[in-house]
């Protein structure tokens, strides 16, 4: 049974010959350790700058070839998860990059004001300043006709499912979800009180990102493609970012069609939501989501409940806690996959994952710990459950 065959059968709780394992990224940091190389795979600080200064075919050539020599180290693992989605695919062969100059600090500044912050103790680069802008609801055209992208983006993308489309689970990219659309820069006070001051602006916003989404899909979603992986979150440590009724009347309409369009194609939709969604899991099942992925433990969602209540219908993705991974022991981290592996142990649906990523800052002996403790139990549940 090959990766791929044992995802499918896992997605439809059949029986498997081993507990599945996908992880969905490993930064770099530990990636460099494991290939004994420099990388630029999931190094977004170092790749950004080299898009900036010019360097596409450097980055591209490294996310191709460390994407594929990665899997192939780590043979195990069931689940290829390509980097890159409609908003974050490779620039194309022609592009003219962004005009950027250093103000120190890491720091950098386009001509119309704009302004990224490096982050080099989170493997973070983001936009944290830009000119103040006017949001109108004319922006959201409800009949987008969007221009087919140029093929050279998905460069890496086909490269990487020519390579693994035949043995493990390809999730790649699509036209996006659009769920919560933030109105205004981000995760921010604007945004959410945009729900309630402009409710009719942010329904427009919603309905023009599903459209566009869904045309997209044309484009995004790569011929050996199984499924596609979406990351917006909905959640805090503490909640969902609006009330569940809110979240009801604005999001799940949108969700449940986009992911009615993503099942049409015969693909899946996993899900990331990480922080404390509870108050969201029963729109989660009724939206059609095919697996969860980012169980936050330190967030309150425990994965034996979230088995125990939804693992008839819904694959869990996850067990073993960033936190451990950064900052834990090797015992921590074996405590986990043994604690995510018993849980399995109720009638499948379950792929053992990190709660996030393999972060930046992982530790190298923890992710290994995590590989043996899996290897330990890997094959104990099918015989034994």
């Amino acid at each position: 049974m090959n990766g791929k065959e044992r995802i499918l059968r896992t997605l439809a709780r059949q029986p498997v010959d081993r507990v599945p394992i996908g992880i969905i990224g490993i930064d770099y940091d530990t990636v460099e350790r494991i290939l004994s190389h420099e990388t630029y795979l999931r190094a977004r600080i170092k790749s950004q700058i080299a898009f900036w200064e010019g360097r596409r075919a450097e980055v591209v050539q490294s996310w191709i070839e460390d994407t594929i020599a990665l899997h192939r180290r780590l043979d195990i693992l069931d689940i290829v998860r390509i980097n890159g989605s409609a908003s974050s695919l490779v620039p194309p062969k022609d592009y003219q990059p962004e005009q950027v100059r250093p103000t120190g600090d890491n720091m950098w500044q386009a001509k119309d004001g704009r302004v990224w912050k490096a982050a080099p103790d989170s493997n973070e680069i983001m936009l944290v300043s830009q000119p103040a802008r006017t949001v109108t609801i004319e922006q959201f055209d409800l009949n987008p006709q969007p221009v087919p992208p140029a093929p050279s983006i998905f460069e890496v993308v086909d490269a990487v499912i020519a390579a693994f489309k035949d043995t493990h689970y390809i999730l790649g990219p699509s036209g996006e979800e659009a769920g919560m659309v933030m109105i205004g820069d981000g995760y921010n006070e604007q945004s959410f009180m945009a729900f309630i001051e402009q409710p009719e602006l942010v329904r427009q916003a919603i309905v023009h990102y599903s459209k566009l989404g869904q045309i997209n899909d044309q484009w995004y979603i790569r011929p050996g493609t199984d499924g596609v992986f979406w990351t917006t979150d909905f959640a805090s440590n503490q909640g969902p970012f609006i009330s569940p009724r809110m979240f009801r009347q604005f999001c799940l309409p949108s969700i449940k069609e986009r992911v009615q369009q993503v099942k049409a194609r015969d693909l899946t939709v996993f899900k990331h939501a990480c922080g404390n969604n509870w108050a969201l899991m029963d729109m989660f099942i009724e939206a059609g989501y095919d697996a969860y992925q980012g169980i936050q433990a330190s967030a309150g969602m425990d994965l034996g409940d979230l088995k125990r209540k939804y693992g008839d219908k819904l694959t869990l993705c996850g067990g073993v806690t960033v936190e451990n991974l950064v900052g834990g022991t090797q015992d921590d981290v074996r405590r986990d996959v043994e604690r995510a592996m018993r849980t399995a142990d109720q009638g499948g649906g379950f792929i053992l994952d990190a709660s996030h990523t393999v972060a930046y800052g992982t530790k190298y002996d923890n992710f290994m710990a995590m590989l043996d403790a899996y290897h330990e139990w890997a094959y104990k549940w099918p015989n034994e459950g």
